[in-house]
């Protein structure tokens, strides 16, 4: 089974559902194939790096309310053992990551590259709008930094990013994380475990039916 994950690296709901997910599989008996597909929650470009909370400030009511709202997501984050430290986080256009992850996907690394720009977002404070943060957290993960650098600086990929974030919409996506099971069934949301894995058993009945 394939399934494809919509999803953003500034997103902790996203973060909890790769996590989640990843526990799922560790009591399916099938194979699966994981795929990872761009979503941005916000596309507008980021002039210069902030603080998460400033930016989300003025969106949301005010810091107090901001940090309420983040404070219930770490609490989530905690139980399936992800920390993250909303008070050094930077906010950041996340299409540079998106095209680094497409890159990382040719090189066998796609999980482990996504893994590090959530760590590296939600945990480390490092702004994955940079170019050069995210040549370094390539590095991390066992590729070329200066490699990596060129392929962002190339604009490679560029194109192919644009047309990959219209599909989303035109396929509905509108929230994510979204999970798209066998290319026809979404589950939507950061969903616990058992949920994911009936989920997945569902689509093995209907598939074998279908054939």
């Amino acid at each position: 089974m394939e399934i494809e994950i919509y999803a953003d690296v500034v997103c902790p709901w996203c973060y909890i559902g790769k996590r989640r997910l990843e526990q799922a599989l560790e009591s399916y008996d099938g194979e699966v194939t994981v795929r990872y597909r761009p979503f941005q929650l916000d596309p507008s470009p980021v002039a210069e790096p902030r603080p998460l909370v400033e930016a989300m400030a003025a969106k949301f009511g005010g810091p107090d309310r901001v940090r309420q709202m983040f404070g219930q997501v770490t609490e989530v984050a905690t139980q399936v053992g992800l920390k993250l430290d909303f008070d050094r986080a930077v906010a950041a256009n996340t299409f540079d990551a998106h095209r680094l992850v497409d890159w990382a996907t040719e090189r066998g690394r796609a999980a482990e590259m996504v893994d590090a720009l959530y760590r590296a977002h939600f945990t480390d404070g490092v702004d994955v709008g940079s170019r050069d943060a995210l040549a370094g957290l390539a590095a991390e993960v066992g590729l070329d930094a200066a490699e990596a650098r060129r392929f962002l600086d190339s604009g490679e990929r560029t194109a192919e990013l644009s047309d990959e974030l219209a599909t989303a919409r035109q396929i509905g996506v509108t929230s994510v994380p979204t999970f798209v099971l066998a290319g026809r069934y979404a589950v939507t949301g950061a969903q616990e475990p058992d949920t994911l894995l009936a989920a997945m058993a569902e689509v093995e009945r209907r598939e074998a039916a279908a054939d």
